[in-house]
């Protein structure tokens, strides 16, 4: 006889933001919480998913865009929301919560058979400042990003001159993990860090209800989160070639 299964892989899409509170207090010993311990279970929950954008890069928050350039400007702005204010011009548009920037390339004919990307080099602050003319017109090949509260700042250099301003800024960034919402939400988490966000909801919650169970919460929290950043990440092939050695020669 065969196994009946599921047949069925959403559990982290039915897996909601109240599941996940539930879970976590019953971790610490506490059933049937409402009315305020919910609410500060959210609020320790978003803390929790802020503090993970301290904990490297998320995979899969990791998207691309093509920034419109204009002749003769430097700075390209990407809001954290739209209260913040209007982010740059870009394919696709309207685009918010940008953390970083990775790599960039500046492209030339994006969607045709032609297109051709040329790598342009990230530079820090010191590298920028040391740029004497920051709004020479030429081929961009060089940016620098720098991260504000509200927004995050590309600057490219040189600027797009009347030739490459009909080109694209082509990037990798890491947008922000979004807030918990409401308790209805499905998380804005792969399935492979369902169980650390649980155990670290778990982990933020004994400290204010359970401190006796805190380092205990705090282990099963940090041995779940490694396992889940070293799954996290996109494997590429791995070749070894030993080194050819000859004695004496």
């Amino acid at each position: 006889m065969a196994n009946t299964t599921s047949g069925t892989t959403t559990f982290d899409k039915t897996f909601a933001i109240d599941e996940i509170v539930e879970e976590s207090f019953e971790r610490i010993g506490l059933q049937n919480v409402a009315g305020y311990q919910l609410k500060s279970a959210r609020r320790s929950l978003n803390i929790l998913l802020q503090e993970w954008g301290n904990r490297g890069i998320h995979y899969w928050e990791i998207d691309e865009l093509d920034i419109d350039l204009i002749e003769g400007q430097a700075e390209y702005k990407f809001f954290r929301s739209s209260d913040d204010g209007t982010s740059a011009v870009s394919n696709p548009n309207g685009v918010y919560g940008i953390s970083d920037v990775l790599e960039a390339q500046l492209r030339s004919n994006r969607t045709q058979t032609t297109q051709s990307d040329s790598p342009m080099t990230k530079v820090d602050r010191s590298n920028y400042a040391g740029f004497s003319n920051k709004l020479s017109k030429g081929t961009p090949n060089q940016y620098f990003v720098q991260r504000f509260i509200d927004h995050v700042s590309i600057q490219v250099y040189p600027t797009p001159d009347s030739t490459n301003a009909s080109k694209d800024m082509h990037i990798y960034y890491i947008k922000r993990i979004q807030d918990a919402g409401d308790y209805t939400n499905a998380s804005d988490v792969p399935f492979r860090f369902i169980p650390c966000m649980v155990s670290g909801l778990a982990f933020y919650l004994a400290q204010k209800y359970q401190p006796q169970m805190v380092q205990a919460m705090k282990l099963y929290y940090e041995d779940e989160l490694a396992r889940a950043l070293a799954e996290d990440g996109s494997a590429s092939s791995t070749h070894i070639t030993p080194k050819t050695y000859y004695p004496g020669a």
